[in-house]
């Protein structure tokens, strides 16, 4: 960083592309908070913590951090079930685990992650969040459980139907959405202003000219929304649900940090993310939320592309985003309180929807069911229970297709001239396996002698060693190479 200091023209790119993420930070530190269900000063904290501490950190020299989308849902449900005090010991504590992780080298693991797994988590996410944003674009209270969202659908239509305050605030809602879409389409001069700012600001504008009455976001200064836990706040997530938690704040949180550093790393080809040093990072970020009562922390992959689409050169321009949501906060505090709820749902629902990999489902599909099943499977399952447990499910569906996938065994039986039946078994012999291995076998001939070839297997595990051990010996054959597999 201290070289672009000596550059003038890396130093102008720097600044220039600070200001380009901060535009497009600051609709997106507040909104997600909103639908965090948390003061929007809390999200403008986290993004300062992103700017100014974790961006001074080593590990992945352009990536941007800040409250994201893809933690949303976790952190309504966990302000819902412990309370808005309990969150900043949520975040210390993952912040920790986090620490501990980098330190003990864990980041390289990360990437073992099937993909199929993480698109599935954010897609449940972006299906939640788009599904509870539906309601609050309405001005009407959102259910607060997955399926519930889905299945009061009709009655938020009929609401929107018949009430015109409704109406009214679900059009900004739609007008700010059509905005984000249709924003890509314009001239690149016009597209040098950040889609979500362009798209609250009209919104914004709008309501104002034409003297709507709808709800605006909530805001009292960032000295005032800092609330550190206290020890009362730890002991209440001393059980299992409390624990399960905080693991799920810091995988997830870890996780998407270091997919989207991969993603960063092939944007640029400048030095490549040290992963472990970054998740370093990202654990002290999310300690210092967690001490500010703040939301948790990740590495943002819009923030962090526009970063590097902007020409930044080195990490000073995400220190510099921090300072300007710090100006901003504390000279411009009232701008926020006249931003529309409806045209920040209408971000996150835009957010949702980006995360939803719908164009990748057919041709995933095709080339692998199996993946697309674990997709589907984890996407469905944060729908109808809840993240931490979308997530277990997903990765033990993994694991089993990839158990399932890798212990191919091929059966062959031949006779030699004596009239005695050899049967060779290739592959691998898993208990996965044990129903066709035993389907040929008891269809053997019961009058001719058998033996048992395990030479070319590659693995025999323990329920498949005793099972073939134990049909030899009611059988009363033999069975070569055994004690080498």
């Amino acid at each position: 960083m201290l070289s672009t200091l000596k550059k003038p023209a890396d130093l102008r790119r720097d600044v220039l592309s600070s200001l380009v993420v901060f535009l497009v930070a600051l609709p997106l530190c507040v909104g997600v908070a909103v639908a965090s269900g948390v003061p929007a000063e809390l999200g403008l904290i986290t993004g300062i913590v992103g700017g100014l501490v974790v961006g001074f950190l080593p590990g992945s020299s352009l990536q941007v951090s800040g409250p994201a989308a893809g933690l949303t849902v976790l952190v309504f449900e966990a302000v819902q079930e412990f309370g808005l005090g309990v969150l900043g010991a949520i975040v210390l504590l993952a912040g920790l685990v986090q620490l501990a992780l980098g330190a003990l080298r864990f980041g390289r693991f990360f990437r073992a992650i099937t993909v199929a797994v993480v698109q599935g988590m954010l897609a449940g996410i972006g299906l939640v969040l788009i599904f509870g944003q539906l309601y609050t674009m309405a001005d009407v209270k959102q259910p607060r459980s997955g399926i519930d969202k889905i299945l009061g659908l009709p009655h938020l239509v009929t609401e929107i139907a018949t009430s015109s305050d409704a109406l009214t605030a679900f059009a900004i809602g739609a007008a700010t959405i059509a905005v984000l879409v249709l924003w890509k389409k314009l001239p690149s001069q016009a597209q040098m202003v950040p889609a979500p700012l362009a798209a609250v600001a009209l919104a914004t504008a709008a309501t104002a000219v034409a003297g709507w009455s709808v709800p605006r976001v909530e805001v009292q200064g960032l000295l005032s929304a800092v609330q550190p836990p206290g020890m009362a706040d730890f002991t209440s997530l001393a059980s299992l649900a409390g624990l399960g938690t905080v693991l799920a704040f810091a995988l997830i949180a870890s996780a998407e940090s270091l997919f989207s550093a991969a993603a960063v790393d092939r944007m640029h080809d400048g030095p490549r993310t040290d992963y472990d040093k970054e998740l370093m990072a990202q654990g002290v970020g999310n300690t210092v939320c967690g001490i500010l009562g703040a939301l948790p922390l990740t590495a943002v992959i819009v923030r962090s592309s526009a970063n590097v689409q902007a020409g930044a050169r080195t990490k000073l321009s995400r220190i510099l985003h921090g300072l300007w949501l710090v100006l901003f906060a504390a000279l411009l505090p009232a701008a926020i309180g006249i931003i529309p709820l409806a045209a920040l749902a209408g971000v996150l629902v835009h957010a949702g929807c980006k995360l939803v990999p719908a164009k990748d489902l057919l041709p995933l599909w095709r080339a692998h069911r199996g993946e697309a099943v674990v997709l589907a499977v984890t996407a469905i399952a944060i729908i109808t229970t809840n993240m931490f447990e979308g997530v277990l499910l997903g990765l033990a569906l993994a694991v089993i297709k990839c158990a399932w996938e890798t212990s191919h065994i091929h059966v062959d039986v031949h006779e030699r001239t004596d009239g005695q039946l050899i049967v060779s078994l290739t592959g691998s012999a898993t208990f996965l396996r044990l129903p066709r291995m035993l389907e040929t076998l008891e269809a053997l001939p019961k009058d001719r002698p058998v033996e048992l070839d395990l030479s070319e297997l590659r693995h025999l595990d323990h329920a498949c060693r005793t099972t073939l051990e134990n049909w030899a010996q009611q059988r009363g054959t033999t069975i070569g190479v055994l004690a080498n597999v």
